[in-house]
């Protein structure tokens, strides 16, 4: 991991500084079923509005990634987190995916959750499957063809679970 990262919470006011990571991360079209041309009004609804919660990754003043947390569903299933991560294109293999990873799990838990799960985790992203298992996550679920991969076509999801 980078030496120096800060991971904190960020308002709406502050997406700005995330979206470049977010446009870049859906543009490839190879890991998140968010629509390629996303505006950034739209992203940032969705990832600060409560109940979600938008935090960042910062070294030195950039913002090397971004990550979300909120409720995987409303009302009795509230107890369970959802998290989506993004980490910079020219910031990947330095750690700072599992760092977002270790700081969601603990916001989670002071948060008062019970469990975290991944929704729709594309089965062709085998560094995030291999992450989320390090980090205690195991495969409860597979969607045969659940995402139109921009490459590879039609795509297993799978939802991943851990208990806090």
């Amino acid at each position: 991991m980078s030496d120096g990262l800060v991971i904190r919470g960020i308002s709406a006011g502050e997406f700005a500084r995330a979206w470049p990571i977010f446009r870049a991360v859906i543009a490839g079209g190879d890991t998140y079923s968010y629509p390629p041309d996303l505006t950034e009004d739209a992203a940032r609804a969705m990832w600060t509005t409560a109940p979600s919660r938008c935090f960042v990754a910062e070294c030195d003043g950039d913002v090397l990634g971004v990550y979300m947390l909120r409720p995987n569903q409303p009302g009795l299933g509230d107890h369970v987190a959802n998290c989506g991560y993004m980490v910079s294109p020219a910031a990947r293999g330095r750690g700072i995916a599992a760092a977002m990873c270790e700081h969601s799990l603990a916001e989670a838990r002071r948060a008062g959750f019970r469990a975290m799960q991944y929704n729709f985790v594309v089965s062709s992203n085998e560094g995030a499957v291999r992450l989320w298992q390090r980090h205690g996550f195991a495969i409860v679920g597979r969607v045969p063809g659940a995402f139109r991969h921009a490459v590879l076509g039609p795509t297993d999801v799978y939802v991943m679970h851990r208990a806090l």
